[in-house]
C-alpha cells in the first residue's frame, strides 16, 4: 500500500481510504472482518460523517461498537469524519455551534478523544467564515481535532474560508471516478469550444488543490455519475470494460484494481475512497494502491470512458 504524509500534517496516509457510510446494519462481526480486511491490505483509514446512518452519528456509533479499538489501534488508525449536513432540513449548517455539537456528538459515538481529520461535508450558501475558524480554532486548542479540511468545495469557497481560518485545510473530499472526470477532463480539452468537455464548472479545483497541497480525496471511485450505478459491466461503457478487462488480466488483478489504479496513477496523489462494503472487493481495490499504469494505458482508460483527447 502506497503511503505519504499528508500536507500540512504530520499525519501518514494510505492512497485508499475506507469509507464506512453504509455499516449501520452491519453486525459486528461484518464490520470487523470488513475493517480487518482493509487494514491487512494497508487501508489504516476510514472516512466518517456525523449523517451517515439511519440517524445522527449511526455508523460512527456502529464502528466503535464493533471495533473496540485499544489504544494501539487507535494509534494506528486515521479516523476522519465530516459535518455540515443537517439531513431532516435538508440543509447545512456552518455555525460555531453546529460544527462544535457535530465534533462532540461525532467523539462521543466514535468513543475517542480526538478526531484526526475534520472535513466540511458541503458547501454552506450561508456560511459565516469567521464562525468555522473559532470552532475549528475552538476544537484545535481542546485536542479534539488534528486536522481540518473541506468536502465539494470550489476554490473561491476555499479561500474564502482560508482568509479567516488559521489552521491549514488539508483535504478536498470530491467525486471522481474514469467516468466522472469532469476536473480532469476540462484541462485536457481546453479552450475547444465545441467540446462541452473544456467547459470548466469548478474553478479549476485541480490545479488549485495541488498548488495549494490540498489532497484530493475521490469519492464514488467507481460509480458512472451521481449515484447512477457503477460503471463495471455497464451496457453504457462497453469500451470502458473491455479495456478495464484486458488490463486486468495482463496486470494480474481484479478489474477493480483498475479503476483505483487510474485515480492513485494521477502525479495529484489523491486518495481514493471505497464505498463498498464487500471485504473481496476492498481487497481488489486495494491492489490499485500502486499499479504502474503507463501513460499510453492511463490515456486510452480516459478515451474509453468517452473523453476526447485532442
Amino acid at each position: 500500500m502506497k503511503t505519504f504524509t499528508l500536507p500540512g500534517t504530520d499525519i501518514v496516509v494510505p492512497n485508499v481510504v475506507l469509507g464506512l457510510m453504509r455499516i449501520g446494519d452491519m453486525s459486528d462481526d461484518a464490520v470487523r472482518d470488513l475493517v480487518g480486511t482493509a487494514r491487512d491490505a494497508g487501508i489504516t483509514f476510514v472516512d466518517h460523517a456525523d449523517v451517515y446512518g439511519g440517524e445522527l452519528h449511526a455508523c460512527e456509533r456502529r464502528f466503535a461498537e464493533a471495533m473496540r479499538l485499544t489504544a494501539s489501534e487507535r494509534e494506528a488508525t486515521t479516523i476522519q469524519t465530516k459535518c455540515g449536513i443537517v439531513r431532516e432540513g435538508p440543509y447545512f449548517d456552518f455555525s460555531y455551534e453546529h460544527i462544535i455539537e457535530s465534533v462532540n456528538g461525532s467523539l462521543a459515538a466514535l468513543d475517542t478523544d480526538y478526531i484526526d481529520i475534520l472535513l466540511l461535508h458541503r458547501p454552506d450558501a450561508l456560511v459565516e467564515p469567521e464562525e468555522v475558524a473559532r470552532a475549528f480554532d475552538e476544537l484545535s486548542a481542546a485536542g479534539k481535532v488534528r486536522a481540518f479540511g473541506v468536502s465539494n468545495h470550489t476554490p473561491g469557497q476555499i479561500e474564502l474560508l482560508r482568509r479567516h481560518v488559521t489552521q491549514p485545510l488539508v483535504a478536498n473530499q470530491l467525486q471522481l471516478s474514469i467516468t466522472h472526470a469532469p476536473m480532469i477532463a476540462q484541462g485536457v480539452a481546453g479552450n475547444m469550444q465545441a467540446q462541452d468537455q473544456s467547459v470548466v464548472r469548478d474553478g479549476g479545483v485541480l490545479d488549485y488543490c495541488r498548488l495549494n497541497d490540498i489532497t484530493i480525496q475521490a469519492w464514488s471511485p467507481f460509480q458512472a455519475g451521481f449515484f447512477t450505478g457503477v460503471f463495471f459491466d455497464s451496457p453504457k461503457y462497453p469500451e470502458l470494460n473491455a479495456v478495464i478487462n484486458r488490463l486486468a488480466a495482463a496486470y494480474q488483478v481484479p478489474p477493480i484494481a483498475i479503476a483505483t489504479a487510474w485515480i492513485t496513477r494521477h502525479p495529484a496523489r489523491m486518495q481514493v475512497v471505497l464505498g463498498t462494503t464487500n471485504a473481496a472487493r476492498v481487497a481488489g481495490a486495494a491492489l490499485g494502491s500502486d499499479l504502474p499504469l503507463t501513460r499510453a494505458e492511463w490515456y486510452e482508460l480516459f478515451r474509453a470512458a468517452g473523453y476526447v483527447v485532442p
